[in-house]
C-alpha cells in the first residue's frame, strides 16, 4: 500500500493528512497555532513537527512507512527562507519530500492538472504558476512597495475607504459606498469616521471589502471601476506568469482562491481577470478552489511520487470534508 502526507502550514494552522493510494484518509493531525516561520521559526517548527507526529499516530504508521511528504508552507518564498526551511523539513526524516509555498497547494487542490496558475486573495494576494515542465514561479504576498497587494482584501477596504473619504471632500464622484460605510462603522458622518481613523481612536475595519462587492451589484459606478481595476492587475500577474513560463498556447486552469473570491457577490473583478488573461493564453480555464488546500498537498505527493490520480482516486480526494 501506498501512503502520502500532506501539510498545509499557514499563520493560524497547521494541517497534516496522510492517505493511501486510493485517496481513502488514514490519519490527520490538525495544530492551531503558527505555522509560518518568518513570524516565529520556533513556533512553526514545533507545530508542523506536532502535527505530522498527530497524523503518523492516527494513521497507526512510521515515518519510513510514508511514500512521499509534500509541504506546502507560509513563508516559503525566496532563498533565505529555504535555508531556514530545507534543514527544518529534513529533520522530520521523512525519506523524500518537497517544500513549496502553500500557494502552489492552493492551486493544486483547484485543478484535476499538477500544472496551472492560481491566484489567491484574501487578507494579501499573491500569483503563482507551475507549467507542464513542473518549473515553479510566484509573484506577490510582499505588500504593495514591492509591486503587489493588489486585489486583497486590505487593498480592497483601502479603496472603499479612499472612495468615501474624496466623495465627501469633492475630490471624486459621489459612490454607494458612503451609506454602506458609514452603516458598516456605525458612523454617523464621513468626518466622523474619518477623524476617528486619523487620531488612531478606531482602525480601519478590513472587512471594508466586501461593501465594493455589494456596491457594485447594485450598479455603483465608482465600486465597479475598482473591481476592474483590481482584476486587470491580477491578470497582469498571471500574464506575465504565463509569459515568463512559455505557457501562452498550453491549455490549463486558472485556479482563484481565497477568501475574497469565495465572498464575493458580483463578477466584476473575476470577469476583468478572465479578460486579461484571455488576452495571452486563450486556452485557460477559470476555476474555484472546492478542496482544502492539505488535499492539493497530498495531490502534490501523489504527483512527485508518480502515483497516477485516476477519477476514482480524484473522486475520493474530493470526497474530504473537514469541520
Amino acid at each position: 500500500m501506498r501512503r502520502f502526507l500532506g501539510v498545509d502550514a499557514g499563520g493560524t494552522k497547521v494541517h497534516a493528512l496522510i492517505v493511501d493510494g486510493q485517496g481513502q484518509v488514514l490519519g490527520q493531525g490538525i495544530v492551531f497555532g503558527n505555522g509560518n516561520h518568518q513570524t516565529g521559526k520556533q513556533e512553526a517548527e514545533d507545530n508542523i513537527r506536532s502535527a505530522c507526529e498527530q497524523a503518523l499516530v492516527t494513521a497507526c504508521l512510521q515515518r519510513e512507512d510514508i511514500d512521499f511528504a509534500f509541504f506546502g508552507l507560509a513563508g516559503a518564498d525566496r532563498a533565505p527562507d529555504f535555508e531556514i526551511l530545507n534543514p527544518m523539513i529534513a529533520a522530520l526524516k521523512f525519506k523524500r519530500y518537497k517544500i513549496v509555498c502553500d500557494t502552489m497547494i492552493a492551486m493544486r487542490a483547484g485543478t484535476r492538472d499538477a500544472s496551472g496558475v492560481v491566484i489567491i486573495s484574501g487578507t494579501g494576494s499573491n500569483c503563482a504558476a507551475r507549467n507542464k515542465d513542473g518549473a515553479e514561479l510566484d509573484y506577490g504576498g510582499f505588500g504593495y512597495m514591492f509591486g503587489d497587494g493588489h486585489g486583497s482584501g486590505t487593498d480592497l477596504a483601502i479603496h472603499a475607504f479612499r472612495a468615501v473619504v474624496r466623495a465627501w471632500d469633492e475630490r471624486g464622484p459621489a459612490t454607494m459606498l458612503t451609506e454602506l460605510v458609514l452603516k458598516h462603522t456605525s458612523s454617523m458622518s464621513v468626518e466622523e469616521i474619518f477623524e476617528d481613523i486619523l487620531y488612531g481612536r478606531k482602525s480601519l475595519p478590513l472587512d471594508l471589502g466586501k461593501l465594493v462587492f455589494e456596491a457594485a451589484a447594485a450598479g455603483d459606478a465608482l465600486s465597479i471601476r475598482i473591481l476592474e481595476q483590481e482584476g486587470t492587475e491580477f491578470g497582469n500577474a498571471a500574464n506575465a506568469l504565463i509569459r515568463r513560463m512559455n505557457m501562452q498556447e498550453d491549455v490549463f486552469d486558472v485556479v482563484l482562491g481565497g477568501s475574497v473570491f469565495s465572498k464575493s457577490t458580483s463578477r466584476h473583478m473575476i470577469d476583468a481577470i478572465e479578460r486579461e488573461v484571455k488576452r495571452v493564453a486563450p486556452h485557460t480555464n477559470f476555476v474555484r478552489v472546492e478542496m482544502d488546500p492539505v488535499v492539493g498537498a497530498v495531490m502534490s505527493a501523489m504527483d512527485c511520487a508518480s502515483h497516477h490520480i485516476n477519477d476514482a482516486v480524484y473522486n475520493q480526494l474530493h470526497q474530504i470534508k473537514f469541520l
